[in-house]
């Protein structure tokens, strides 16, 4: 389903002398506010087309109504997400998960609703139907290498998929690891990983990306292949400028200082981008922002000053993409409060006093920088992010929109009580 603008601006009428007030409050103490509300509105985070569905625990799975059934109706729920929020103009596919038959009409149709695709991702931590060889031990770090020749050419066929939709960048993420120690040599692993992505590395066109994550742990508990930050770091070095480091805020130990890690991967030119998402205790894929907001922003404290240092464009050079499983909420209700989330900690980032907190570091002066920081971070900046989403045609309150339109309910009207989103 389509969501006709002047029902956004009717629902949005009903608030509006309520949004100038608070904008108006909050405006008056910007300084640099015609700046802040221009990155705000150029600011877009893409959607994953593996979060429009219900997620689950390996304990079970509980689908919701109005699950989209296959990859269109898929970039039409992304496409009600940016017409709500106007912040969400993209979408990125897994494959083997979301697979464009019809490369011309899936285009087609995401640029009717305003979107492109961006970064493909790849599947070699599970085996698909049919398949000829198991990744049960690995992937790309097997010690068979038909297995790892395997993994290899699944990447490269991932890439073409990609190039027929215009995208520029291949995600990687390996489950490669061992469950017990003795089972696998390191230095080996390491080796078969290295060689493998080159052999992608070299496959892909000369303006793509290559993004490699990492993860502690999970589904391997002794070790995984690519376990850290470092170790990803170390890959995308030795295999070229095109490579270059993913973050999931869910891939950390417990107390990792993350934006630490943001900022050194910045300095160094590898940061390739984000998967957002929000964790209590492991890789939970929480909603952005719901359990530890002041971590988010002041990992983009980080960015905003780095980004700022290189002279990079906030919106473009690196990827912003949320990775998340909503196991008892709508999904789309849940990317549209992780989408407000992640722009809520820009805009706080944005109105630090950079000047400010340099002196006060410059002078050792620790009270005076941490009041800096805690002063924007208590600075309600949701009005200045409803006015940047109105002034692109979008709703005041995304989330209560989506409600009063019972966008819900049509769905399920639409496609069905009993639906299951492909690749969940």
């Amino acid at each position: 389903m389509q969501i006709e603008k002047y029902k956004i601006d009717e629902i949005n009428q009903q608030d509006l002398a309520k949004h100038k007030r608070r904008f108006e409050f909050v405006a008056a103490d910007v300084a640099n506010l015609d700046s802040v509300m221009q990155k705000l509105g150029n600011f877009n985070i893409a959607i994953p087309s593996w979060a429009l569905g219900t997620g689950g625990t390996r304990f079970g799975r509980f689908s919701g109504g109005g699950e989209p059934r296959n990859l269109e109706e898929k970039i039409e729920d992304v496409g009600v997400i940016h017409a709500l929020n106007r912040s969400s103009n993209s979408i990125s596919l897994h494959i083997p998960w979301d697979i464009p038959e019809n490369a011309a009409s899936i285009k087609a149709l995401a640029a009717q609703l305003g979107l492109h695709f961006d970064a493909v991702n790849s599947n070699t931590f599970q085996d698909q139907p049919n398949q000829k060889l198991s990744y049960k031990y690995g992937s790309l770090h097997h010690v068979d290498k038909a297995v790892r020749k395997q993994a290899i050419e699944h990447n490269i066929e991932v890439i073409k998929y990609g190039v027929q939709l215009d995208s520029k960048a291949l995600s990687v993420w390996l489950s490669d690891g061992s469950n017990f120690p003795g089972q696998l040599n390191f230095r080996r692993a390491f080796q078969n990983t290295q060689e493998s992505l080159q052999g992608i590395y070299d496959a892909l066109p000369d303006d793509w990306k290559m993004w490699i994550e990492y993860k502690p742990y999970e589904p391997n508990f002794y070790s995984t292949t690519i376990g850290d930050w470092g170790q990803s770091y170390l890959l995308a070095s030795k295999l070229g400028a095109k490579a270059s480091t993913l973050v999931d805020l869910g891939h950390h130990l417990q107390g990792a200082n993350i934006e630490q890690i943001v900022s050194i991967l910045l300095m160094e030119g590898k940061l390739a981008g984000f998967h957002f998402n929000d964790s209590k205790y492991g890789d939970d894929d929480l909603t952005v922002g719901s359990i530890n907001p002041y971590q988010l922003f002041l990992i983009f404290n980080e960015l905003v000053e780095g980004m700022d240092a290189r002279g990079m464009n906030h919106a473009t050079a690196i990827g912003w993409m949320i990775d998340a499983s909503h196991n008892v909420k709508d999904p789309v209700e849940d990317l549209l409060q992780s989408v407000q989330a992640i722009k809520i900690a820009y805009a706080q980032a944005l109105l630090v006093d950079k000047n400010a907190l340099v002196t006060a570091q410059n002078n050792n002066d620790v009270t005076t920088a941490q009041e800096i920081l805690q002063a924007a971070y208590r600075t309600d900046v949701r009005p200045l992010i409803s006015e940047a989403s109105l002034l692109a045609g979008g709703a005041l309150d995304p989330v209560g929109t989506y409600r009063s339109l019972n966008v819900r309910a049509n769905l399920i009207k639409e496609r069905g009580t009993k639906t299951v989103a492909t690749g969940l």
